[in-house]
Formats: C-alpha cells, structure tokens, sequence
C-alpha cells in the first residue's frame, strides 16, 4: 500500500507527545512490512521541509498555528498526483477534515477528543476554536471508517454520532523489549513518585503537588519527580513555592530515552491525573518496568490501569483519595512488589508489532472495500 498518513506533529517536532509515538511507532513498521508511507505534517523554526524517519517520507508544512490552513493547498501542489491508496487522518488536537479535500479513501485515527476539556487547557479563544472544530466530526466523517485507540474514546465517538460499525479499537503498544524491569529490582532510596509527560494544564500535575503538601502535613516522606516539558511549568513551579514543598519536587525537564527508563524502573510509584487521555501509554510503559500507577478514574486511564492489581484508580479531582492512595501504596512494600509484578504481565498484552499488524489489516480493508453510504 502507499500511504499518507495525515498529523499536526512528526516525531521530531519539539511538541510531539504520545500519539507521535503512536504514529511513528505504528507506520514505521508499516514501512517494515513493505509499505510506502508519506507523512504531512506542521514544521517549526529551522526544521527541515522534508525528511526520511525511518523510512516514513514526512513533508513539513505551516506551523502548529497555521497548519490547519496549510495541509490541504500543500496536498493538492505537492502530493496530489502521488498513487495513494489510503489517506489516514490522525486526528490530533483538532481534525484537518481530509473528506473536504480529497476523494481518495480515508481512514480516520482518534487518540482523544477535548470536548469541554478543551478550556481546561487554553485560553477562551484557542479552547472555542477547537470546541467548535470538534462539532462536525461526527458529520463530516460519518462514512470513514475509525480507528479508536480505547473503548473509552469508542464510546466517547458514538456518543458524539458515530456509527459503531465503522468504529475498530485498536490499542497503543510498546516497546517490550526496551521496557523492562531494574535487572537488580533496584528502587530508589528514598519514597519517590514519578510524573512523565508534558507539562499543560489538562495533565492536572497541580493535583500531585496538592497531594505532596498534603502528604508532607501529614509526616509522610516523598519526593515527586517531573519528567517533562511544556507550558505549564511556570505555573507548576510557582505553586509549589507557594505550597513550600520546593525540597520534595524536582523538575526534571525534558529527559532522554535512556533516563525515562531509569525513571520508570526506579521509581517507587508512576502517578498520571489527567482529565483525558486517549490511552494512557506512560501508564503501559510503567507497568513493563514492574512499577505500579496510581491514575486518575479518567478516559483512557481506566483502561491502562487495573485499579487493585496494576495500580490504584481515584476519582479524578479528590485529592483526599488521590493522597490516600499514594500514601497506602508508598508504605507497602509487598503490596507494591505485587503489583508491580501483575504489572508487567498486563503490559505484555501489548506491543508495537501487534499494534502495527492491526493497523495494516484495518487499512487493507479500507483499500479492497468500498467506502459506506
């Protein structure tokens, strides 16, 4: 097959988050198995226009800001004439309506959409812009058949309009190989909660360092550790001086590959609170480290998360729960070491090469067969 897949980010964008993972992870072994597979996506000062990632063709164009009115007149100049067979929108941070501009057949990918959520994030503008974006959906793809990346974010489509026929749940994977336990169950010394990812405002990390100074009153010891970047951070950092626990959190900023792993297999607790997530990846890659979560009970999450066997589950906002949970986990070795151990077994459900295998016979589908009425 020759594919365009269509994204706001690739890869190497300094924005990219967990569903360019996705993305890369799942078409550059598309790449493997024989397929070609052009990626249009949005560019940044002094990226490259054009690019080879592992063999994906990736074509920069417009920005994060603009790219919702670049893609198509790029399309139609650049790549039109190309034999496509399909066309698979990813659809992240808000849709770029591929039915509008082109008739070749399409495919939609769906992480998560924002919904309400959107104001949690930005500012009144930018979140009504994207809440508005979201509306049409439904509409404008009511004959692409859909992949979805949890049945949290299934269900969350059919209530939207979806058909859910044209609807086919494929999850995330990982690298199981690469995510491992500590060879030498190596913990750190002293009680250490782990936050990985980018730093917005959807993310809710204030919730953790709310739990930290709760904890903290209570005589508990723990460090939290921020893995991450973003445009949150001033703002995160601000309120933990306010809070005065300013010795117990570290931030970390972005880190590499190799310390994400050290991270996560020598942390004593993985946390994420957010709101939404498509499917929580940090979660999955946590749980192959041997090392339990504790997440908030939000879309997504709970499906990443076994609450009572991979981690603990609370009810998304109670910080009393959230701080409870932490604190009961952080305190018990045993129960600890089990789930981590029930952890990994979980996490070894999934995996890239299945994820990618899905995906190719999804899309073969969607090329032998005609598009719906």
């Amino acid at each position: 097959m020759r594919i365009l897949v269509v994204n706001w980010l690739d890869r190497e964008n300094p924005l990219a988050g967990g569903a360019e993972i996705h993305l890369h992870e799942t078409f550059s072994r598309l790449v493997q198995l024989g397929h070609d597979v052009t990626l249009l996506a949005s560019g940044w000062g002094g990226c490259d226009p054009q690019v080879d990632l592992d063999g994906i063709h990736v074509h920069r164009t417009g920005t994060r800001y603009t790219f919702f009115f670049a893609v198509a007149p790029y399309f139609l100049r650049h790549l039109f004439h190309q034999p496509f067979d399909v066309v698979v929108e990813d659809l992240n941070k808000v849709p770029v309506f591929t039915p509008c501009w082109t008739r070749l057949k399409i495919a939609l990918v769906v992480h998560h959409l924002f919904g309400l959520t959107a104001f949690e994030e930005a500012g009144i503008p930018v979140a009504s812009a994207t809440w508005l974006l979201e509306r049409p959906i439904p509409w404008i793809f009511r004959k692409t058949p859909t992949i979805a990346v949890s049945e949290s974010t299934k269900e969350d489509l059919i209530r939207r309009g979806f058909r859910p026929e044209m609807i086919e749940v494929i999850p995330n994977g990982i690298d199981l190989d690469r995510y491992t336990p500590h060879p030498d169950n190596t913990r750190t010394e002293k009680p250490t909660v782990l936050y990985l990812g980018r730093l917005k405002k959807y993310k809710r990390v204030d919730l953790l360092l709310r739990a930290v100074d709760e904890l903290s009153r209570k005589g508990v010891e723990v460090t939290l550790k921020i893995a991450g970047a973003g445009n949150d951070r001033g703002r995160l950092e601000s309120l933990t001086s306010e809070l005065g626990i300013t010795d117990q959190v570290d931030f970390m900023g972005y880190v590499s590959e190799e310390k994400k792993l050290e991270l996560l297999r020598t942390c004593w607790l993985h946390a994420l609170t957010s709101s939404n997530e498509g499917w929580g990846i940090s979660c999955i890659e946590s749980s192959a480290c041997a090392t339990p979560t504790v997440a908030s009970d939000s879309p997504g999450l709970r499906e990443s998360v076994i609450s009572g066997k991979t981690g603990l589950l609370v009810p998304h906002g109670d910080l009393v729960k959230l701080s409870l949970a932490i604190a009961s986990l952080l305190s018990d070795h045993d129960t600890r070491q089990e789930m981590g151990e029930r952890a990994r077994e979980f996490a070894e459900r999934f995996s890239w090469d299945t994820s990618a295998g899905a995906m190719e016979e999804f899309l073969m589908r969607v090329v032998t067969q005609s598009q719906p009425s």
